[in-house]
């Protein structure tokens, strides 16, 4: 009789680990985990071990490609599995659901023109789903620990990430009409010599492919330039030069009009990358599947 009570609270401390394990696995991450139990990193980590404990191995491990599963792991997940599926009918949550922090990082025009746009829609079918949107001046650097995905300009190269093409665009030409009142426009591309160049700061070109683009004008001076692409299109409407600008962005706009349109492209392409921890959460599998469905 005396037992009973210390018996409860080790059943509920070793479901508590199980919680916390199968979130750990599903979110990738101890930080993610902890930011959904709404517990910090090192109550995610003394659960962890406590269950370690009375299970009597190791759980997880890291690995050379992240956090892996152990055989014994695995038996607790399923145990986990079951635990949740039977606490789902009272918790009015239905199998499917979306939810959790998902980070993603992304160049700034892909984010509004595309990512932005696409994860409004699954956000309104999943209310419980949180993406967080971080943009960059088209950097292809993934971080294990803050980034669930990434999408890239340009191929990303070696990786130990899952990678996936999500489509291409072109760099074209652009300028404002009363920038052409001014100055005239082009007639071919030796005569963007005379123009000042609107695009990345230089220093920040962080893609070979967004280097390129640069390089095939080097004859062109440097005008306005920002890591912002939304600043190089406000630039060039106001009149600050010829920029260089995707043609999703400049193409529909009333303000801008294409220069020498059939003579200079540069193609470029956007890449996502995925790690092979965060691939194992159906959460980022769903954020993952819905961007590359809006580029089809």
């Amino acid at each position: 009789m005396h037992h009973q009570p210390m018996e409860r609270w080790k059943a509920v401390t070793q479901m508590e680990g199980l919680v916390t394990l199968l979130l750990v696995v599903r979110e990738g991450r101890l930080d993610a985990a902890a930011e959904e139990l709404q517990v910090n990193r090192t109550t995610v980590t003394r659960r962890l071990k406590a269950l370690e404990a009375a299970l009597g191995g190791r759980v997880v491990v890291r690995g050379p490609a992240g956090m892996e599963v152990t055989p014994l792991g695995e038996k607790a997940l399923a145990a986990a599995r079951a635990l949740e599926a039977a606490v789902e009918p009272l918790t009015g949550r239905h199998r499917g659901d979306l939810h959790g922090v998902i980070r993603l990082g992304v160049p700034e025009a892909f984010a509004v023109a595309f990512a932005a746009p696409s994860i409004a829609e699954l956000q309104a079918a999943h209310p419980r789903l949180q993406v967080q949107i971080r943009t960059n001046p088209a950097r292809g650097r993934m971080s294990h620990t803050d980034l669930d995905m990434v999408v890239t300009v340009g191929h990303p190269g070696q990786s130990r990430a899952l990678t996936r093409f999500l489509r291409d665009y072109e760099l074209r030409l652009y300028a404002s009409e009363d920038y052409v009142r001014r100055h005239g426009a082009p007639q071919d591309l030796a005569d963007l010599g005379d123009h000042p160049l609107v695009y990345y700061v230089e220093t920040e070109l962080s893609t070979e492919s967004l280097d390129a683009a640069r390089e095939s004008l080097r004859h062109m001076r440097t005008g306005a330039s920002s890591t912002s692409v939304m600043a190089q299109v406000a630039a060039t409407r106001a009149g600050a030069g010829i920029g260089l600008l995707p043609d999703f962005c400049a193409g529909d706009d009333p303000d801008l009009v294409p220069i020498l349109p059939n003579v200079f492209r540069h193609r470029m392409e956007y890449w996502l990358m995925v790690t092979v921890e965060a691939w194992r959460n159906p959460t980022v599998r769903a954020v993952h599947e819905r961007l590359a469905l809006h580029q089809s």
